[in-house]
């Protein structure tokens, strides 16, 4: 399979679309491996994510916001993220609202009723033009665009109005592949009911399956996947087996298992999980890291039962005000009172460093209600949210304990935090690539305490560097270590393995058949 397979059908690129029976079924992981595999053969590919609805975003080249999955799934293809990869991104920021993104930039707050309820209708129709606008410009620039659907095209109760799934493939005129879990049990129901729940013209469009995660013997499998065939007249396109440890950015999903270290005196790292936890991919680091133990802690859980530990983080948040309240309501203040009492460390990025300072306010509503919280008040500063989304990719400096060193990442957050006093900031940084003068010395971020215990950012990624993550683990009380994981290293390795696994167990013929 080579790029002279696949040449543009009259200037456009071929495409083929990876639907899933449900939500984590595999599609995300499906369509990098998918990008992965082309890519290395020399086919100009690119991701494609009509709608998603995740927490979880980057920063993208061209300056706008798209689901961190799409991010990686740019990355397989060799390509940095753009915002016509994924050009309506929904976050949600209350049980029944969700802050709308279209291409890149964050246009309105909607309310779940409102987005697909029967009033829908015309907003939806405005939300296709925009998604066929990225896709058609990406058609005009590849070979071949892989495209990730949400949820499942089963859900009857969404189907009006789609834009998603089946919704897309119809105004798109693609081929659609289905994968399924079989690690949850119940495959050939999953395949089969969700056919048989399709219009006549959608299942027309399923070209095939895939079954995913398997473990055991293939022999156990064969005559269920010959009566499947029978059954729908659909090939199965390959059975791929359960992948331990694949090491790939989460989309949204937390893993309620704590790391554990086998190395003598490893540094005890707490994580609190609020209800609108975002971009917890900022900690894959330190989950990787073999002197630390990482443990997440929802913030619903009993505050007096905090386990003991040497760092405890407060991430982003896509609705901190409500956040803040929560972890008050549990009493997680005063946990994080008697944490510094004994000498432990605390570090807030994003959201979690606006609650550390003395007020936040949202004057016309940005998160929910206009208002004023009380911030926990660990550092002199004030924070007010605007309108106005930050989104930049920067690299800079950062100095702590009087060590310097390089770091990069990226922000995104609507606040605008100010001091309350002189002390420096310990990050100084810079867009990323950007030209500036011998002497400029970057924009400030970040606040370190006075007695060095507390440390905020606005940085997303900030543990991601290996030279950064080695200085601020050694801040947080893990001295003389230089095992800090190259994150880079380990997401293309994996995203190799994922592709070497599709090509043995994918019949690549049959799929060639299926992309149009």
């Amino acid at each position: 399979m080579s790029s002279s397979f696949l040449p543009p059908l009259a200037g456009q690129a071929r495409t083929l679309m990876v639907q899933g029976t449900a939500s984590d079924a595999g599609k995300t992981t499906l369509v990098a491996g998918l990008c992965r595999l082309f890519a290395r053969r020399g086919v100009k590919v690119a991701p494609f994510k009509p709608q998603n609805m995740a927490l979880n975003s980057a920063v993208t080249i061209d300056g706008g916001e798209i689901g961190r999955a799409q991010a990686l799934q740019a990355a397989a293809c060799f390509l940095p993220a753009r915002i016509d990869f994924n050009p309506i991104l929904l976050k949600p920021q209350s049980n029944t609202q969700a802050q709308v993104v279209v291409q890149g930039r964050a246009l309105s707050v909607m309310e779940a009723k409102d987005f697909f309820g029967p009033e829908a209708k015309q907003y939806k129709q405005r939300m296709l033009t925009a998604v066929l606008d990225s896709f058609t410009r990406l058609r005009s620039q590849h070979q071949l665009i892989l495209i990730e659907g949400a949820g499942s095209p089963a859900e009857i109760n969404l189907r009006d109005n789609d834009i998603a799934n089946m919704g897309f493939a119809e105004a798109a005129d693609c081929p659609v592949i289905l994968v399924a879990d079989i690690d949850k049990g119940g495959v050939f129901a999953q395949l089969v009911g969700t056919l048989m729940l399709l219009s006549e013209s959608e299942q027309a469009r399923i070209k095939g399956f895939v079954i995913n995660r398997f473990r055991g013997d293939i022999s156990l499998l064969n005559n269920g996947l010959s009566m499947l065939e029978e059954m729908t007249g659909k090939p199965v396109l390959g059975v791929v087996p359960y992948l331990d440890n694949l090491q790939l950015d989460a989309e949204d999903g937390i893993s309620a298992t704590a790391t554990i270290s086998t190395e003598p005196q490893p540094l005890k790292v707490l994580v609190l999980v609020t209800p609108r936890i975002s971009n917890h991919t900022d900690l894959d680091p330190l989950r990787l890291h073999p002197r630390v133990e990482l443990t997440w802690v929802h913030s619903s859980s009993d505050a007096t039962a905090c386990p003991a530990a040497d760092l405890i983080i407060l991430p982003g948040s896509k609705a901190v005000r409500d956040d803040l309240a929560h972890l008050r309501q549990q009493g997680w203040h005063h946990a994080l009172d008697k944490h510094l009492r004994y000498g432990g460390k605390l570090l807030g990025i994003c959201g979690g460093y606006q609650m550390l300072g003395q007020c936040i306010s949202d004057p016309t509503g940005i998160e929910g209600t206009a208002g004023n919280s009380q911030g926990l008040g660990y550092l002199p500063m004030i924070t007010e949210l605007q309108g106005e989304k930050q989104l930049r990719n920067v690299s800079g400096t950062l100095v702590l304990n009087g060590s310097q060193c390089d770091i990069n990442g990226y922000e995104i957050h609507c606040g605008q935090s100010r001091m309350l006093d002189g002390s420096e900031p310990p990050l100084r940084l810079f867009p990323l690539d950007a030209h500036h003068e011998p002497g400029d010395m970057g924009r400030a971020d970040g606040m370190l305490s006075d007695d060095g215990q507390i440390l905020g950012t606005y940085l997303h990624g900030l543990f991601d560097g290996v030279d950064a993550c080695n200085q601020l683990l050694a801040w947080a009380g893990l001295p003389h270590s230089q095992q800090a994981q190259d994150l880079h290293a380990i997401r293309e390795a994996n995203l190799d393995r994922l592709a070497d696994t599709l090509e043995q167990h994918l019949d690549l013929a049959l799929l060639q058949h299926c992309i149009q």
